[in-house]
């Protein structure tokens, strides 16, 4: 991944933040949306371009959305955004480790049967005694 080469590809959108704000958020575009064209990008291998396809939430296209409109300067919510994507990315890259299946010890085999006898007769106490 060459971040580099991925932030030349980015395209970004100023819009009217949501929210209190009162008359400051009427009139000035805070909310930045970045896309990113993860299928057309020449920053990613092929491996990658796949794996993110399968992992991202992605348009039909193949765009990957994020919008940033936390504070009220745009070139605040701009950087945050570009954080933001290169969290995603990195996240979704890594590889996920193979879960080792480990065996049960006897003294938790052990435990959990007491348990289970325990429960069972705090229950069997609570029974009308039969006649």
């Amino acid at each position: 991944m060459n971040f580099s080469t991925i932030f030349s590809e980015l395209n970004f959108k100023t819009s009217r933040s949501s929210g209190p704000g009162g008359q400051h958020v009427n009139k000035t575009s805070s909310r930045v949306s970045v896309f990113f064209d993860v299928l057309h990008s020449q920053g990613l291998s092929e491996g990658e371009k796949e794996r993110l396809q399968k992992k991202l939430n992605l348009t039909n296209e193949g765009v990957l959305v994020l919008h940033c409109e936390t504070s009220r300067s745009q070139h605040k919510n701009k950087e945050m955004v570009v954080d933001k994507l290169k969290a995603t990315l990195k996240k979704a890259l890594q590889k996920e480790k193979k879960r080792v299946p480990t065996k049960r010890t006897k003294a938790s085999v052990y435990k959990r049967l007491e348990a289970k006898k325990k429960q069972a007769s705090k229950k069997e106490s609570r029974k009308k005694p039969e006649y």
